[in-house]
């Protein structure tokens, strides 16, 4: 035998339940091992071939058999939860409190302090090159290629990343196109039978999971090369600045965090936790919480489930490609809500208004629309019906693939019969067509619905409640009858029938030519016209576009972005030497005029993402926090419903380089002070990550008490060796100094080594292949803008730069002032902490006092603190404008 542990856990690492601030990458044969469970076949047979009747396991019992993506359950202390796909296609969520809790109340949430956001001069963007990532349908892609397209006019080079039926698409609008592999029609016909990326059992019988997951992997791949891959339209080699996703994208945040650059989440339905209305995928089936604690615990619900299926291929994205520590089912599921990234809804807040626990950095900016009927002219025999009587009704279900598109057909047929009116049938992918068509059906193809839904030429429409045909359709003014299939669609029908411009949404396996016929009828009534036509009105003085673009500057951490020299330019450079932020441009003026080394220099990345963060209370770990709270369960839980905290909440952080030296470097100075007056000190190991931070933290604080306690005897027996009756003063001397100086150099470093830890375990990325390319890429920059300049252009860079000389030794002192505030900050929270913790720990056993525990009590502390305290360096340096 080895002498290895039997590896007796078989339930994959992103389904487990560790603390979320463990630092852990599993071995590759413990990854090999979770693949092979995690990808066998869900219903597997016995030995006899029969199917296994075996449910899945909870997260509290780590033994667990292979998965059934189709449900989740959760039992704990406080709550008993459970996620299920069930027959309507649903995903149904039960969540049984075991304890009466008050509702939340509206002021629960905290405000966000964003990471370096320019608050008077956000308008001030340097040039980005930025990839936009979709995944989904047509209806999907279009409104970000009209973002795109502002952008884009507005100088920064725009990617739009999504499958290859879309290329055509979005080159014609002028936009770079890059494809994430995938293939949306595949997608929809998945998705009808199985809303909300969820499977269900007919899906788990005939092998759609694994293409599924298939599929996933490779956008999930393709997410990432749009990042790093160079296809070269423009002359330069491709480095990404800046990523706007759409969340079923799932790459998005970790190639951020990998790279060290800002993300912008942007959808066309809610998928931020709120108490105003549950989350668009779940049906709550039972529930005895209050409703806006049921409503915010649904979005964590649906993540949980989400993450079962797709957790182990974002790590294997983490762990194999970008250098990251795993997730686990603490730290996977919510992420972005956790670190607060920025949102941009693009949905009208006259349907949707923003909901009061959507802090600001979440914005509800209004539809984005595409002008594609600008030139467009209808074919002779559409403008012969059209003219040929009062106007249609709009019949369509965009993308979805319908299972019977016949059976389908003759319902509305049948339906408008009765109904008595006209209509426009679109065949879309779903095939509609195939019988006899009446004379007062018109079969159309594929036609911009700007032109059609405007200057009243359809009654009303009737479609599946895709975002982008609900928002074409209310901005014209036409009444909406929803059949929904899938996903957020009857959360439109929702929406739609409590404005009054249509019925209640009537789900496609519920469709009959009679209930349509009667949506039909509401949907031509006065009553919902004057209700759609307000609703247009108010949409009317929206920019939904411009609104979005205007978003996405004032969430991005310009402060940290822009390069010292010249704000015009996007800083990808850090000079610990100078202290300076520096374009490429800039860098290489100063390199070629011999006044910098291209090795003075390393990539600044221009914000962090701290996903194994471990958050401090439930309300700013957002609804993963509140929901992991209430299951674990503690005595004074309801305290965060009836008086939340008051505060803000600080988002990630960029930290350059030169900081982190100040601080270390501050550090060891104090840690090797006593040498300067002959005494000897320990020489710590080297910390390579945040765990031997922490480890040589400890080790630090104990040692700084024990040597100064025993150097009281210890230096001047020593010293009495060596020089007598003088060296024995000499040596009291030293070890009453040491008595002061050792314990703080312990404390002092019971935050720095952490935080140097941390620092280099996210820096460990920089050192992989994909950043050396970027370091290529930055260089190949600074070259190509060189050529292209002026010679004034480069004279200004130089006497800007000989300039900044002048106050550089009193940038140094500020930023080693802010270093030197920042661990005074977080010393007194650290003690401050060690004081509630052991209070806690002697109220629940008076017994435990020993040097160990207090030990680890410190350790704890110093955990709990590194981030907060990380945050307010930052701060200190990077929204400072002297910088």
């Amino acid at each position: 035998m080895s002498g290895k542990p039997e590896r007796k856990n078989t339930f994959p690492f992103h389904m487990q339940d560790v603390p979320d601030n463990a630092i852990v990458l599993p071995s590759e044969a413990d990854l090999e091992a979770d693949k092979a469970v995690w990808h066998a076949d869900p219903l597997a047979g016995d030995a006899n071939g029969n199917p296994s009747s075996k449910k899945q396991s909870t997260t509290t019992d780590l033994q667990c058999d292979p998965p059934n993506y189709a449900e989740y359950s959760l039992n704990g202390k406080g709550l008993q939860s459970s996620v299920q796909v069930v027959p309507d296609g649903r995903i149904a969520v039960s969540l049984n409190l075991k304890q009466d809790l008050p509702e939340l109340p509206e002021n629960y949430a905290k405000d966000v302090r964003e990471f370096a956001v320019d608050q008077k001069k956000w308008r001030e963007c340097p040039k980005l090159h930025i990839v936009i990532m979709i995944v989904g349908s047509r209806g999907d892609v279009q409104p970000y290629v009209a973002l795109g397209k502002i952008l884009q006019s507005e100088g920064h080079r725009v990617r739009i990343a999504t499958h290859k039926t879309f290329d055509k698409f979005v080159g014609d609008a002028g936009l770079e196109f890059f494809d994430i592999g995938g293939n949306p029609q595949d997608l929809m016909s998945y998705m009808v039978k199985n809303p909300g990326l969820m499977p269900g059992m007919e899906s788990l019988w005939n092998g759609d999971i694994s293409r599924k997951r298939e599929m996933l992997q490779e956008m999930i791949d393709g997410c990432w090369k749009a990042c790093t891959t160079p296809l070269d339209p423009a002359g330069e080699l491709w480095v990404v600045d800046a990523i706007i996703s759409n969340p079923p994208a799932f790459a998005h945040v970790h190639c951020a965090e990998a790279l060290g650059i800002p993300l912008q989440l942007s959808f066309t339905m809610p998928w931020s936790p709120t108490i105003s209305f549950p989350h668009p995928l779940v049906n709550i089936r039972k529930s005895n919480a209050e409703p806006g604690l049921t409503n915010n615990l649904t979005y964590t619900a649906a993540e949980l489930l989400t993450w079962q299926g797709t957790g182990d291929i974002i790590n294997n994205l983490r762990t194999r490609v970008l250098g990251l520590p795993p997730l686990s089912i603490r730290s996977g599921p919510g992420i972005q809500d956790r670190l607060k990234v920025p949102y941009t809804y693009c949905m009208s807040p006259a349907l949707v208004p923003k909901p009061s626990d959507w802090k600001n950095h979440i914005d509800v900016v209004g539809f984005y629309f595409l002008d594609l009927a600008t030139s467009y002219q209808p074919p002779d025999d559409l403008a012969a019906f059209l003219s040929a009587g009062p106007p249609p009704i709009y019949i369509g279900f965009g993308s979805v693939v319908v299972d019977d598109p016949v059976a389908l057909t003759n319902k509305i047929f049948e339906a408008t019969e009765k109904a008595g009116v006209r209509a426009l049938v679109s065949a879309g992918w779903g095939g509609l067509g195939g019988v006899e068509v009446p004379p007062h059906i018109f079969i159309l193809g594929n036609i911009p619905h700007d032109w059609l839904f405007d200057q009243e030429r359809v009654a009303a429409v009737v479609h599946h409640g895709g975002a982008g045909t609900t928002a074409i359709g209310l901005a014209k003014g036409r009444p909406t009858v929803v059949v929904p299939f899938f996903g957020d669609q009857g959360f439109w029908g929702d929406m739609i029938h409590r404005a009054g411009a249509g019925p209640a949404p009537i789900p496609q396996a519920t469709l009959t030519a009679d209930n349509l016929t009667d949506a039909i009828k509401y949907a031509i009534s006065e009553k919902a016209k004057e209700a759609a036509t307000d609703l247009a009105q108010r949409i009317a003085h929206e920019d939904g576009v411009r609104g979005g673009v205007d978003s996405f500057y004032k969430h991005l951490p310009l402060l940290n972005m822009r390069c010292d020299l010249d704000s015009s330019r996007l800083a990808v450079w850090w000079s610990t030497k100078h202290c300076l932020r520096l374009s490429a441009f800039a860098a290489q003026v100063l390199i070629d005029a011999k006044e910098l080394k291209m090795q003075d220099l390393e990539l600044h990345r221009t914000k962090e993402y701290h996903s194994k963060h471990k958050v401090s209370d439930p309300i700013s770990g957002g609804a993963s926090g509140i929901f992991w709270t209430i299951t674990n369960y503690y005595s004074s839980i309801a305290q965060i419903f009836t008086a939340p905290a008051e505060g803000v909440i600080n988002t990630t952080v960029a930290i350059p380089e030169g900081i982190m030296k100040i601080v270390t470097n501050l550090h060891e100075g104090f840690y090797n002070a006593p040498k300067l007056y002959g005494s000897e000190v320990r020489e710590p190991r080297k910390v390579t990550d945040f765990k031997s931070g922490l480890r040589e933290a400890g080790k630090g604080l104990f040692y700084g008490y024990y040597d100064a306690i025993t150097g009281l005897v210890t230096e001047p027996a020593q010293g009495a060796q060596k020089e007598g009756f003088v060296g024995a003063l000499k040596g009291s001397a030293r070890s009453f100094v040491n008595v002061t100086v050792k314990p703080a150099a312990g404390m002092f470093g019971l935050l720095t080594l952490p935080v140097q830890g941390l620092w280099r375990e996210l820096k460990a990325p920089v050192s992989k292949e994909f950043d050396r390319a970027r370091l290529v890429a930055r260089i190949a920059q600074g070259h190509s803008q060189v050529r292209r300049s002026t010679e004034a252009a480069r004279s200004e860079i130089i006497k800007k730069f000989n300039g900044s000389k002048v106050g550089l030794e009193a940038r140094r002192k500020k930023y080693e002032g802010a270093a030197q505030a920042f661990i005074a900050e977080a010393l007194e929270e650290v003690k401050e902490q060690e004081n509630r913790k052991t209070r806690v720990t002697k109220r629940e056993n008076p017994h435990s006092s020993s040097h160990f525990e207090e030990r680890k009590a410190d350790l704890d502390a110093a955990a709990d603190v590194v981030f907060d305290a990380e945050t307010r360096l930052a701060e200190r340096i990077s929204l400072d404008d002297d910088y």
